[in-house]
């Protein structure tokens, strides 16, 4: 299946929550369509287990393959499956450089990566889903800096989450440690996640 490219106000509506972060979205808190102010009917226990799982996939704007592959290497490690998860999706570049007050959105923040203006340790990687370890240093490339969708979303930054660092001179940060589960979105519930892999 092909990443979602519709509206995105659309999509926050459907599954309940705001994707962008901002809250905007949900000024009409229904899904949309002529009917969607009478549309909130009970779920299922799987309708649920479905809900939460699409939240969390449009949430880090990843496809339903990527999403499943991820979820197995989560599966492999030892300790909690969920939130090992969660830590996984957290640690992809395109989240951080997002994180890190480089980008107003998760989708801003890839179109960064992909166009090769980010940079890992000093080397350019063009892969928004390269898998970031504690001590990496992100950057921006030094032709990239005066970029206006950077400085405007560095300026318009109001919380830098503590598992990470930003230099606004040097324009780079780093991976300090991973985040904990208390640091990550509130409104998921993975448990319903690993329900809906584990049927």
């Amino acid at each position: 299946m092909a990443r979602y490219t519709g509206p995105k106000h659309k999509l926050s509506r459907r599954v309940g929550i705001s994707l962008s972060g901002t809250g905007k979205e949900m000024k009409r808190p229904y899904p949309p369509g002529q009917h969607g102010p009478g549309q909130r009917k009970k779920l299922s226990e799987y309708g649920l287990q479905l809900n939460e799982k699409q939240k969390l996939r449009f949430m880090y704007g990843l496809n339903e393959k990527q999403f499943a592959n991820l979820f197995e290497k989560a599966n492999k490690m030892s300790g909690v499956v969920g939130e090992n998860f969660m830590v996984l999706l957290e640690t992809r570049l395109d989240n951080l450089v997002y994180r890190m007050g480089l980008s107003h959105t998760r989708q801003g923040a890839r179109q960064l990566v992909n166009h090769g203006h980010i940079t890992v340790n000093g080397k350019k990687v063009d892969i928004p889903s390269y898998h970031v370890q504690i001590g990496d240093v992100i950057g921006v490339r030094e032709r990239s800096r005066n970029l206006t969708v950077i400085k405007e979303a560095l300026e318009d930054r109001n919380y830098l989450p503590d598992y990470v660092t930003f230099d606004d001179k040097a324009m780079e940060g780093k991976l300090i440690r991973l985040p904990e589960r208390s640091e990550l979105p509130q409104e998921i519930n993975e448990k319903l996640i690993v329900e809906y892999y584990s049927r």
